[in-house]
């Protein structure tokens, strides 16, 4: 179900710079890092907005015309009105970084922490931004496209990743 073009043209008419599309019925805005925390809010307190669906990353590294590395996406839901929208935050090394969504959403914890581990996307103001699923001595971000397919090693280094392969 399409969002209503009046979320839409609110969020036009308050935040300049937004870049706003539309896929299959719903809308897709690219919001600038700076003001995506008080989108977020706007999006949760004004639009009806309250379900966090998903956080999750891109790696366009070396992909055509990608002026930035990662697209960090929020995908949000209405469950009164089964309104969609996603919304996505275009990052670059070396300070790939956020405001912590957890304030807004309190399920937005784990969710940021899975793509810490896997992006290295720091969210700042996150209560307890660690490892979700590789070991904390873990150096490297696994899901960055630059990281080697064959890993840099690290079975070697872990014991229990080398147990699981035996």
């Amino acid at each position: 179900m399409p969002v209503p073009q009046r979320v839409v043209d609110a969020l036009c008419g308050r935040w300049a710079g937004l870049a706003v599309s539309e896929f299959r019925g719903q809308a897709r805005v690219v919001v600038p890092r700076e003001v995506l925390f008080d989108v977020l809010t706007s999006l949760r307190n004004e639009h009806g907005f309250d379900m966090l669906v998903d956080v999750t990353c891109v790696d366009y590294l070396r992909y055509r015309g990608a002026a930035q590395r990662f697209g960090l996406v929020y995908l949000l839901a209405s469950t009164s009105t089964n309104d969609r929208i996603t919304l996505r935050v275009m990052l670059d090394d070396p300070d790939p970084a956020v405001v912590s969504a957890v304030p807004i959403w309190e399920g937005a914890n784990w969710l940021e922490r899975e793509v810490w581990d896997m992006f290295g996307i720091r969210f700042e103001g996150h209560p307890d931004l660690r490892r979700l699923l590789m070991p904390e001595e873990f150096a490297a971000h696994p899901l960055r496209k630059d990281y080697p397919l064959q890993g840099r090693g690290e079975r070697h280094n872990f014991p229990v990743l080398a147990r699981r392969e035996a």
